[in-house]
């Protein structure tokens, strides 16, 4: 129900929780209820709330500078830059400060590019349906999804849907002389944590090399170690041209970056892209603190053992309520659950057993803990996942009536 009282744009059905604070998995409602949180402000508390190292990022930068803008050096962002480089495929970055903003640079960096190498008819991008890029009118027309694009006017020119998998389609379009560069998350997050097989990542990056496109990834959920690789693309080792990272990346403070090989991003010239706030120093000191915890000896290989263990745990739910959860799916420490009952519903129980997750398409609940969760709060969530299926489960409810 809308709260016609509020002075808010009416465009979220929030649950009727408001939170105060929170410490690691856990989080706490201003009446003094806690949960535990394996929504993940929608995969962004990559290392839960209030993690020591980033709250002091945070206050000795906020003592000193907040903001000066692109007009001047910003330290910070040559430091988190020549890191993110030194630990991926890129040469370049641009930072932003949200996922939909990454990928507005990650489009215009691959059109740019053919522009300046005399090929301007070249700036339409190829994405798949199912697919979730962000918000701007740029990225509802790539995901190109009816529901965000419904009354917004005409659909921005230059994004053509492609079938989810459908490798001849993918062939014949990828073939065409106005064709810039193909879009794709390797694990669709909103569309259902629905994975990109390895073998087809690297035969995507075979069909961009041999017609001269460019491979744009969406790592805005994928990224920064939550499928247990820094990011997701690892586990093909198909590396893109151009990608896009967010959410986890500021660890809660919103911050994207785009990155890019130095071939790639030749067309970004002084004046052609900019932004306000985008790499403020708040956001680099932040942004610098997570890839202390999450490029540290050994964390990445804990994340996956953790995962391993949840995904195992999960497994065993399925044998126990096949009429309630179908399928686990996922890769690291972003889990998604495809139900048999309205994904609705499991939320709901989930939140009565003092559970937080969060929704995505194609009927699944997605389970994003922070990566710093211990074995102990793994089983803590397990039992009140199973709680939750019980008590959707036909079967059970019969035998408790």
């Amino acid at each position: 129900m809308q709260d016609h009282h509020s002075p808010l744009f009416e465009t979220y059905a929030r649950a009727p929780l408001a939170f105060e604070r929170g410490e690691g998995v856990w989080i706490e409602t201003t009446d003094g209820r806690r949960f535990l949180d394996f929504s993940g402000g929608i995969a962004v508390n990559l290392l839960g709330h209030a993690h020591p190292r980033l709250v002091e990022a945070l206050k000795s930068q906020a003592e000193k500078l907040w903001h000066t803008s692109n007009l001047f050096e910003i330290p910070g962002q040559r430091r988190l830059a020549e890191r993110l480089v030194a630990a991926t495929f890129a040469d370049r970055a641009f930072f932003t400060n949200s996922g939909a903003e990454a990928l507005e640079c990650a489009i215009k960096t691959a059109r740019r590019y053919h522009y300046v190498n005399g090929a301007p008819e070249r700036f339409r991008i190829l994405t798949f349906e199912g697919a979730f890029h962000g918000r701007t009118l740029a990225t509802i027309a790539a995901g190109g999804q009816a529901k965000y694009l419904e009354g917004f006017g005409p659909k921005v020119e230059g994004f053509d849907q492609l079938p989810f998998g459908d490798h001849d389609a993918l062939r014949e379009a990828a073939a065409r002389p106005d064709v810039a560069a193909i879009l794709i998350e390797p694990i669709q997050g909103e569309g259902g944590i629905r994975s990109v097989p390895p073998q087809c990542l690297v035969g995507l990056r075979e069909l961009c090399d041999e017609h001269g496109i460019l491979l744009i990834y969406d790592e805005v959920q994928t990224g920064v170690g939550r499928t247990g690789r820094f990011y997701a693309y690892e586990h093909s080792g198909a590396a893109p041209d151009i990608m896009a990272s967010a959410k986890g990346i500021g660890g809660g403070f919103p911050m994207g970056v785009c990155l890019a090989t130095a071939e790639a991003a030749r067309g970004m010239t002084p004046g052609t892209h900019g932004t306000t706030y985008g790499g403020n120093p708040l956001a680099m000191a932040v942004g610098n603190a997570v890839l202390d915890v999450v490029l540290e000896d050994g964390f990445l290989e804990e994340v996956r053992r953790k995962a391993l263990f949840f995904k195992q745990s999960l497994a065993s739910l399925i044998d126990r309520y096949p009429d309630v959860i179908e399928a686990i799916r996922g890769e690291g420490l972003l889990i998604g659950l495809k139900m048999k009952v309205p994904n609705t519903d499991m939320i709901a129980a989930l939140r009565t057993e003092g559970m937080l997750a969060a929704p995505a398409g194609d009927n699944v609940v997605r389970l994003l803990p922070p990566l710093t969760i211990t074995e102990e709060e793994i089983r803590a969530g397990m039992e009140r996942i199973e709680n939750a299926a019980a008590s959707l489960s036909p079967v059970t409810r019969r035998a408790s009536a």
